[in-house]
């Protein structure tokens, strides 16, 4: 991957994702890689998180350069991912999605080894911004 962009995460995400990496029996490069991602955000209380910014169970919009091809996912705990659209916090793209404020762009490794670039265009969904307290 290239620089990591700079990213923000909210107090609860941070505490449920620690958890998360805490319970996981096999601590592979894939923990390893949201929890360098952790270590480098900012967090900010629930209230404080801006609109444009990817927290967990968030829905986005992004588009791979190359291609021009939209993708729509929702960023999930390992336990929902899975279905169709969904993307786990743990997959590279997901940790890569995480924190992310729109108009940034993420280097998307596919399992073939090629590198896409994707560009984050919008926030569908966030459950801060929609008062979904409960996610």
């Amino acid at each position: 991957m290239t620089s990591a962009p700079p990213i923000i995460i909210t107090q609860p995400d941070l505490q449920r994702l620690e958890r998360l990496l805490d319970g996981l029996a096999d601590y592979g490069p894939a923990a390893e890689a949201l929890e360098e991602e952790l270590s480098r955000a900012q967090v900010v209380e629930r209230s404080e998180l801006p609109a444009g910014v990817v927290s967990m169970n968030s829905r986005v919009h992004c588009r791979e350069e190359g291609s021009g091809k939209d993708y729509h996912l929702t960023l999930v705990f390992p336990q929902d991912a899975g279905k169709e659209g969904t993307v786990s916090v743990l997959a590279p793209v997901g940790t890569a999605l995480l924190g992310m404020t729109v108009g940034q762009h993420i280097d998307w490794p596919t399992p073939g080894g090629k590198v896409l670039k994707l560009t984050l265009l919008a926030v569908e969904y966030q459950p801060e911004a929609a008062g979904d307290v409960h996610l």
